[in-house]
Parts: structure tokens; sequence; C-alpha cells
């Protein structure tokens, strides 16, 4: 498999950072690109001195060059997201998503974008959590109409979206195989007044603590019985090392719209 020249927005926050330092322990990457938005106060540092593994000769920059670069991850912003999926499209470059708060017009403009490269996004890139959604969707295939669900996240507290991706991601697998509906079914926390708790009902609750990386938790509580899982992730290390999998994936895929569970199956 040739080197994949690789970029990445976001570089200089902490998602892009980690993935960067691992991407230079990688014999299989060379970064060519540490993209950042217009008015980034680190623009025209090098990102190897940035990330602390020393000068590569890659300067943080808000342009790409198309001609050296083979696949972007992005952890940004869902604006800054889209409009560098519409740049990738244009050029043939596969892009592996990981910004979470996206909302539906703007996954429907990437799923749209996927039909002109190779684009995989995914609320969460560990192996772990992907797993994850494995169990919940066994479980609530048998069990999701016969008892009470409840989903907990824990981030910390500079995290700007609630609930976390990975959250709505749990819900929709709930859903999807309990024969459940998002609009109908998922509440998102209570106070007040707000009675018993209705039948198939599914809450959903975001807490916000501290440094902590990611605790997701889910319950299945029966008549005579509980099912919890949860996924602690101890580092962010679990998340970076599972979107270069993605991007080694994507960067042999033919153009369409992919997943963390795709790359599992190619494992």
């Amino acid at each position: 498999m040739k080197t994949i020249k690789l970029g990445m927005n976001g570089a200089c926050g902490r998602m892009g950072m980690r993935i960067l330092g691992l991407a230079n322990e990688d014999n299989g990457f060379v970064i060519t690109h540490a993209l950042e938005h217009e008015n980034h106060p680190l623009l025209g540092k090098d990102i190897g001195e940035v990330v602390g593994f020393g000068d590569i000769g890659v300067k943080v920059s808000n342009t790409m060059d198309a001609d050296n670069i083979d696949v972007l991850i992005d952890f940004s912003s869902p604006v800054a997201t889209t409009q560098r999926v519409k740049e990738c499209a244009a050029n043939g470059i596969g892009v592996v998503i990981g910004t979470t708060g996206l909302d539906e017009s703007q996954k429907n403009m990437i799923t749209e974008e996927s039909k002109k490269t190779a684009c995989l996004l995914a609320p969460n890139m560990s192996i772990g959590v992907n797993l994850l959604f494995d169990l919940i969707a066994q479980v609530s295939k048998t069990l999701g109409k016969e008892t009470d669900i409840e989903i907990i996240e824990t981030h910390h507290k500079l995290k700007k979206d609630a609930p976390s991706g990975t959250a709505l991601k749990m819900a929709e697998t709930v859903c999807e195989n309990a024969g459940l509906s998002m609009k109908e079914n998922v509440i998102y926390g209570r106070q007040g007044q707000v009675g018993e708790r209705k039948k198939n009902e599914v809450g959903v609750h975001a807490v916000r603590l501290g440094d902590t990386i990611g605790i997701h938790r889910i319950v299945f509580d029966g008549t005579d019985e509980c099912i919890e899982i949860t996924h602690d992730a101890h580092s962010r290390d679990a998340f970076a090392s599972g979107a270069l999998k993605a991007a080694k994936f994507i960067a042999q895929c033919d153009p369409g719209f992919y997943s963390m569970a795709d790359v599992l199956k190619n494992r």
C-alpha cells in the first residue's frame, strides 16, 4: 500500500493534534496539510512544532493543495466541515469526518457529495464504541420494547454540543432495532412534573465534568433483570487511532458514503 498523503482539518484542536501525533509515528502516512480557520492564531507555525514532535516543514494553513493530499481527516466544526467536504469532493479527495453537531441538512449534503468522492462519517471513531453499537442493536432487537432504556453520556466541560453524537447514535440504534421512533420515543433530560415514565420512552442525558474524555452508558432495565453496557475512553488515542484506520480504509475506496462499520468489516 502506498504512503497516504494526509491532511487534518482542525489540526490544532485536541483531537487534531493527537491524530497528527500518531500519524507522524505511522509509516503509512506522510502529513501534508494542517488546516485551521482563517483567523487561527497558529497560522504559519510548523504543525510539528505545535504538536511537539519537531519541525516537518508543514505550516498551519487555511488553504489546501489538491495535488498533495489523498485523504482529509476532519474534526472541526459543522460549517467548516461542510466547506471542506465540498472542496474534497470537487477534487476527488477522500474525507473522514469525526465532527459532531451536524444537522440533518449538513448530513444530507455530505451524503450527496459522497457521490463524487469517498466519505466516511462517524460520530465516534473508537473501535470499542462501534462494537458497542452492535451490542446495543442485539439487545434492542430482543428487549427494546420490554425494558426501560436510559442513555447517559459524560464529557469534558469544553464540549460544545449536547447530547454527544455517540449518544444520539446509540438512541438511533435502539430505535432502529426496537421499532421505535427518535421523534416520538426519545426524550432529552427531565424537568418539572413530568409524570410517570411513559412506555417505550428512551431517555438521553448529557453530563459535563472537568476533563472527562468520554463515558457512554446504556441501561436496559426490565421487571426481573437489568443489562448495563458502558464504554469508558481512557485516552483520546482510542478515537485518534480509529480515525487513522478509517483514513487507510477510505484511501482505497471508490466514491460512496461509508461508516466505521465498513472499517470493522475490513479489519
